[in-house]
């Protein structure tokens, strides 16, 4: 069964940058999109940004302009690139796959704090 592993999650000051990054593994399907997710306290899940296998991207529009999402197909990861930090970006960040048949895999999250 695939598994998902996020990691990059971590403090950082507003204005500052990380790096998320979700390795796929135990990979026996092909995975087709694969996007960002992102869990405030008290609020939903919402979609911070996706890229299909083919690289075509989709963003959230709190982000534009300061996230940048990618993937490596050989080695089945994908990564988040977050510019411009800012306090509201505090966050549970979640890494989705999409699998075949309409099936997903998510990841276990990994934390993103922005002090301010």
């Amino acid at each position: 069964q695939v598994q998902l592993v996020e990691s990059g999650g971590d403090l950082v000051q507003a204005g500052g940058s990380l790096r998320l990054s979700c390795a796929a593994s135990r990979i026996s399907v092909s995975i087709n999109a694969m996007g960002w997710y992102r869990q405030a306290p008290g609020k939903q899940r919402e979609l911070v940004a996706a890229i299909t296998r083919s690289g075509s991207t989709n963003y959230a529009d709190s982000v534009k302009g300061r996230f940048t999402i990618s993937r490596d197909n050989a080695k089945n990861t994908i990564y988040l690139q977050m510019n411009s930090l800012k306090p509201e970006d505090t966050a549970v960040y979640y890494c989705k796959a999409d699998l075949p048949l309409g099936l997903e895999k998510w990841g276990q999250g990994t934390q993103v704090t922005v002090s301010s």
